[in-house]
Protein backbone atom coordinates (compact mmCIF):
# COMPACT_ATOMS: atom_id res chain seq x y z
CA UNK A 1 0.00 0.00 0.00
CA UNK A 2 2.15 2.38 -0.92
CA UNK A 3 2.70 5.03 -3.64
CA UNK A 4 6.41 4.84 -3.80
CA UNK A 5 8.73 7.95 -3.11
CA UNK A 6 11.23 6.58 -5.22
CA UNK A 7 8.20 6.69 -8.67
CA UNK A 8 7.77 10.33 -7.57
CA UNK A 9 11.70 11.56 -7.53
CA UNK A 10 11.02 10.34 -11.52
CA UNK A 11 8.56 12.67 -12.22
CA UNK A 12 11.19 15.63 -12.79
CA UNK A 13 10.87 18.33 -14.82
CA UNK A 14 12.69 16.87 -17.84
CA UNK A 15 9.18 16.73 -19.64
CA UNK A 16 11.11 19.50 -21.60
CA UNK A 17 13.35 16.88 -22.88
CA UNK A 18 12.12 15.21 -26.19
CA UNK A 19 11.41 11.59 -24.49
CA UNK A 20 9.45 12.91 -21.75
CA UNK A 21 7.43 15.48 -24.25
CA UNK A 22 6.89 12.83 -26.91
CA UNK A 23 8.24 14.75 -29.35
CA UNK A 24 11.89 15.28 -30.99
CA UNK A 25 13.81 18.89 -30.29
CA UNK A 26 13.78 18.95 -34.02
CA UNK A 27 9.29 18.87 -34.34
CA UNK A 28 10.24 22.00 -31.60
CA UNK A 29 12.69 23.52 -33.81
CA UNK A 30 10.84 23.37 -37.14
CA UNK A 31 11.75 26.65 -39.46
CA UNK A 32 13.89 29.18 -36.97
CA UNK A 33 12.36 32.32 -36.59
CA UNK A 34 14.38 35.27 -36.15
CA UNK A 35 12.37 37.52 -34.19
CA UNK A 36 11.73 34.20 -31.66
CA UNK A 37 15.38 34.08 -31.20
CA UNK A 38 15.55 37.57 -30.19
CA UNK A 39 12.61 37.11 -27.73
CA UNK A 40 14.27 34.06 -26.14
CA UNK A 41 17.84 35.84 -26.22
CA UNK A 42 17.42 39.17 -25.03
CA UNK A 43 14.87 39.98 -22.22
CA UNK A 44 13.35 43.23 -22.12
CA UNK A 45 14.42 45.88 -20.62
CA UNK A 46 11.78 46.64 -17.88
CA UNK A 47 12.76 42.63 -17.02
CA UNK A 48 14.30 42.57 -13.66
CA UNK A 49 17.50 40.24 -13.15
CA UNK A 50 18.64 38.29 -10.31
CA UNK A 51 22.68 38.21 -9.51
CA UNK A 52 22.95 34.13 -11.58
CA UNK A 53 21.83 35.80 -14.24
CA UNK A 54 18.15 35.48 -14.60
CA UNK A 55 15.54 37.58 -16.18
CA UNK A 56 12.45 37.66 -15.07
CA UNK A 57 8.61 39.44 -15.48
CA UNK A 58 5.83 39.12 -13.35
CA UNK A 59 2.96 38.82 -15.47
CA UNK A 60 -0.10 38.08 -13.07
CA UNK A 61 0.06 38.60 -9.45
CA UNK A 62 -0.37 35.83 -7.08
CA UNK A 63 -2.13 35.22 -3.52
CA UNK A 64 -0.26 35.04 -0.09
CA UNK A 65 2.99 35.63 0.69
CA UNK A 66 4.48 32.13 0.73
CA UNK A 67 7.01 31.12 -1.34
CA UNK A 68 8.15 27.24 -1.89
CA UNK A 69 11.27 25.87 -0.20
CA UNK A 70 13.18 23.58 -1.14
CA UNK A 71 11.13 20.16 0.67
CA UNK A 72 8.05 21.41 -0.78
CA UNK A 73 6.14 19.84 -3.71
CA UNK A 74 4.79 22.92 -6.66
CA UNK A 75 2.41 22.61 -9.36
CA UNK A 76 2.37 24.12 -11.71
CA UNK A 77 1.65 24.90 -15.85
CA UNK A 78 4.61 25.87 -18.09
CA UNK A 79 4.94 26.75 -21.34
CA UNK A 80 8.95 27.63 -22.98
CA UNK A 81 10.35 28.64 -26.10
CA UNK A 82 14.19 28.08 -27.40
CA UNK A 83 15.27 30.36 -30.25
CA UNK A 84 14.04 27.45 -32.47
CA UNK A 85 10.47 27.52 -31.45
CA UNK A 86 8.05 28.62 -33.68
CA UNK A 87 5.78 32.02 -32.83
CA UNK A 88 3.14 30.78 -30.67
CA UNK A 89 3.99 27.28 -30.61
CA UNK A 90 5.89 26.48 -27.16
CA UNK A 91 7.14 23.58 -25.84
CA UNK A 92 4.33 22.69 -22.98
CA UNK A 93 4.28 20.39 -19.55
CA UNK A 94 0.24 20.13 -20.21
CA UNK A 95 -2.14 21.90 -17.69
CA UNK A 96 -1.77 21.31 -15.07
CA UNK A 97 1.83 19.08 -14.13
CA UNK A 98 1.79 16.72 -11.65
CA UNK A 99 3.39 17.86 -8.14
CA UNK A 100 6.96 18.14 -7.91
CA UNK A 101 9.42 18.57 -4.72
CA UNK A 102 11.53 21.40 -5.45
CA UNK A 103 15.24 20.30 -5.19
CA UNK A 104 14.02 17.70 -7.92
CA UNK A 105 13.72 20.39 -10.24
CA UNK A 106 17.10 20.29 -12.47
CA UNK A 107 16.55 23.63 -14.14
CA UNK A 108 18.11 25.74 -11.77
CA UNK A 109 16.46 28.70 -13.41
CA UNK A 110 12.81 27.43 -13.02
CA UNK A 111 14.18 26.48 -9.69
CA UNK A 112 15.04 29.94 -8.74
CA UNK A 113 11.78 31.86 -10.36
CA UNK A 114 9.87 29.42 -8.54
CA UNK A 115 10.98 30.36 -5.26
CA UNK A 116 10.44 34.11 -5.60
CA UNK A 117 6.74 33.10 -6.94
CA UNK A 118 3.65 33.11 -4.98
CA UNK A 119 0.16 30.28 -5.64
CA UNK A 120 -1.45 32.11 -8.48
CA UNK A 121 1.41 33.80 -9.97
CA UNK A 122 2.39 34.07 -13.50
CA UNK A 123 5.45 34.57 -14.80
CA UNK A 124 7.98 34.58 -17.47
CA UNK A 125 11.57 33.68 -17.25
CA UNK A 126 14.63 33.83 -19.19
CA UNK A 127 17.30 31.53 -18.55
CA UNK A 128 20.40 31.49 -19.92
CA UNK A 129 21.87 28.41 -21.22
CA UNK A 130 24.21 27.69 -17.75
CA UNK A 131 20.33 27.86 -16.15
CA UNK A 132 18.84 26.06 -18.38
CA UNK A 133 20.17 22.72 -19.75
CA UNK A 134 23.68 24.01 -19.85
CA UNK A 135 24.73 22.37 -22.74
CA UNK A 136 23.80 18.48 -21.82
CA UNK A 137 23.44 16.26 -24.60
CA UNK A 138 20.12 15.58 -26.23
CA UNK A 139 18.67 18.83 -24.56
CA UNK A 140 17.77 21.59 -26.24
CA UNK A 141 20.55 24.01 -26.29
CA UNK A 142 20.92 27.66 -25.54
CA UNK A 143 18.47 30.07 -23.42
CA UNK A 144 15.25 29.11 -22.92
CA UNK A 145 12.14 31.66 -22.17
CA UNK A 146 9.58 29.75 -19.67
CA UNK A 147 6.53 31.03 -19.17
CA UNK A 148 5.31 29.45 -15.50
CA UNK A 149 1.87 29.43 -13.71
CA UNK A 150 2.12 28.53 -9.80
CA UNK A 151 -0.65 26.28 -9.33
CA UNK A 152 -0.22 25.48 -5.40
CA UNK A 153 2.53 25.00 -2.76
CA UNK A 154 2.51 21.39 -1.11
CA UNK A 155 4.30 21.59 1.93
CA UNK A 156 5.70 17.79 2.93
CA UNK A 157 4.51 16.60 6.08
CA UNK A 158 7.54 16.83 8.64
CA UNK A 159 8.96 14.15 10.09
CA UNK A 160 7.58 13.27 13.30
CA UNK A 161 8.89 13.68 16.69
CA UNK A 162 8.29 10.33 18.15
CA UNK A 163 8.58 8.42 15.26
CA UNK A 164 11.52 5.77 17.33
CA UNK A 165 8.61 4.03 19.14
CA UNK A 166 5.44 4.67 20.47
CA UNK A 167 4.96 7.28 23.13
CA UNK A 168 3.65 5.87 26.77
CA UNK A 169 -0.02 7.04 26.06
CA UNK A 170 -0.18 5.86 22.71
CA UNK A 171 -3.11 3.14 22.96
CA UNK A 172 -2.11 -0.72 22.33
CA UNK A 173 -3.47 -3.38 21.42
CA UNK A 174 -3.47 -7.02 21.45
CA UNK A 175 -1.81 -7.82 18.19
CA UNK A 176 0.93 -4.79 19.18
CA UNK A 177 -0.66 -2.03 17.24
CA UNK A 178 0.18 1.56 18.96
CA UNK A 179 -2.01 4.33 18.01
CA UNK A 180 -2.56 8.30 18.99
CA UNK A 181 -5.46 10.52 18.07
CA UNK A 182 -3.91 13.37 16.79
CA UNK A 183 -7.51 15.07 15.99
CA UNK A 184 -10.92 13.81 16.59
CA UNK A 185 -13.24 12.86 14.08
CA UNK A 186 -16.52 13.98 13.53
CA UNK A 187 -17.87 10.65 12.63
CA UNK A 188 -19.86 7.98 14.45
CA UNK A 189 -19.38 5.27 12.12
CA UNK A 190 -15.93 2.96 12.12
CA UNK A 191 -14.92 1.09 8.67
CA UNK A 192 -15.52 -2.61 8.67
CA UNK A 193 -12.75 -4.51 7.22
CA UNK A 194 -14.73 -4.78 4.01
CA UNK A 195 -14.80 -1.15 3.53
CA UNK A 196 -13.67 1.21 1.38
CA UNK A 197 -11.98 4.51 2.89
CA UNK A 198 -10.52 7.74 1.59
CA UNK A 199 -7.79 8.74 3.11
CA UNK A 200 -4.45 10.90 3.29
CA UNK A 201 -1.50 9.65 4.97
CA UNK A 202 2.20 9.62 5.03
CA UNK A 203 4.61 6.59 6.64
CA UNK A 204 7.75 6.89 7.89
CA UNK A 205 10.31 3.89 9.21
CA UNK A 206 11.85 4.61 12.30
CA UNK A 207 14.96 6.40 11.66
CA UNK A 208 12.26 9.06 10.39
CA UNK A 209 12.52 8.77 6.74
CA UNK A 210 9.31 9.37 4.44
CA UNK A 211 8.96 6.50 2.26
CA UNK A 212 5.60 7.28 1.28
CA UNK A 213 2.52 9.91 1.07
CA UNK A 214 -0.73 10.89 -0.68
CA UNK A 215 0.25 14.46 0.10
CA UNK A 216 3.03 14.34 -2.80
CA UNK A 217 0.31 13.14 -5.20
CA UNK A 218 -1.78 16.29 -4.39
CA UNK A 219 -4.93 14.44 -3.79
CA UNK A 220 -6.68 11.65 -0.99
CA UNK A 221 -6.34 8.09 -2.24
CA UNK A 222 -9.32 5.29 -2.05
CA UNK A 223 -8.84 1.61 -1.37
CA UNK A 224 -10.61 -1.08 0.41
CA UNK A 225 -9.54 -2.46 3.75
CA UNK A 226 -8.88 -5.65 2.03
CA UNK A 227 -6.35 -4.89 -0.16
CA UNK A 228 -3.30 -3.18 2.46
CA UNK A 229 -1.33 -3.88 5.42
CA UNK A 230 -2.72 -6.04 8.42
CA UNK A 231 -2.14 -3.32 10.58
CA UNK A 232 -3.87 -0.83 8.41
CA UNK A 233 -6.52 -3.05 8.03
CA UNK A 234 -6.91 -3.44 12.16
CA UNK A 235 -5.75 0.34 12.50
CA UNK A 236 -8.48 2.64 10.26
CA UNK A 237 -10.99 0.56 11.70
CA UNK A 238 -10.46 2.02 15.34
CA UNK A 239 -11.40 5.96 13.67
CA UNK A 240 -13.95 7.53 12.34
CA UNK A 241 -14.78 10.55 9.41
CA UNK A 242 -12.46 13.48 10.17
CA UNK A 243 -10.50 12.07 12.64
CA UNK A 244 -6.39 12.14 12.15
CA UNK A 245 -4.07 9.13 13.72
CA UNK A 246 -0.51 8.33 14.31
CA UNK A 247 -0.24 4.19 13.86
CA UNK A 248 3.36 2.73 15.85
CA UNK A 249 2.49 -0.58 13.42
CA UNK A 250 4.85 -3.56 13.90
CA UNK A 251 6.72 -5.19 11.29
CA UNK A 252 4.50 -8.77 11.25
CA UNK A 253 1.86 -6.56 10.76
CA UNK A 254 3.65 -4.43 8.01
CA UNK A 255 5.71 -5.75 5.50
CA UNK A 256 7.82 -8.17 7.43
CA UNK A 257 6.71 -11.21 6.16
CA UNK A 258 6.22 -9.59 2.25
CA UNK A 259 8.74 -10.84 -0.68
CA UNK A 260 7.77 -7.05 -2.43
CA UNK A 261 11.20 -5.88 -3.70
CA UNK A 262 11.82 -2.40 -2.28
CA UNK A 263 9.59 -2.28 0.53
CA UNK A 264 10.59 -1.21 4.53
CA UNK A 265 11.13 -3.41 7.09
CA UNK A 266 10.51 -3.31 10.77
CA UNK A 267 8.20 -1.11 12.43
CA UNK A 268 6.54 1.50 10.18
CA UNK A 269 4.83 4.79 11.15
CA UNK A 270 2.07 5.90 9.46
CA UNK A 271 0.14 9.21 10.18
CA UNK A 272 -3.78 8.59 8.75
CA UNK A 273 -6.15 11.34 8.08
CA UNK A 274 -9.92 9.45 7.60
CA UNK A 275 -11.62 11.45 5.12
CA UNK A 276 -14.91 8.90 4.37
CA UNK A 277 -15.58 5.70 4.75
CA UNK A 278 -17.96 3.68 2.11
CA UNK A 279 -18.31 7.37 0.29
CA UNK A 280 -20.06 9.03 3.68
CA UNK A 281 -17.44 11.91 5.25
Amino acid sequence: MTLSMSRISLIVLFVFSAVALGISHAALAQSASQSMAAQVENPPADAQKTASGLAYKIETPGSGTVHPTDTDMVKMATSFWTKESQEGKPGSFGVPTKPLQMNRILLPGLREGLGMMTAGQKMRLWLPEKLAFAGAADKPKGPLMVEVVLLSIIALPTTPADVAAPPADALKTKSGLASKVLKPGTGTVHPKSSSTVMVHYSGWTTDGKMFDSSVTSGAPISFPLTGVIKGWTEGVQLMVAGESRRFWIPGKLAYDDSERAGVPKGMLVFDIELIAVDGNR
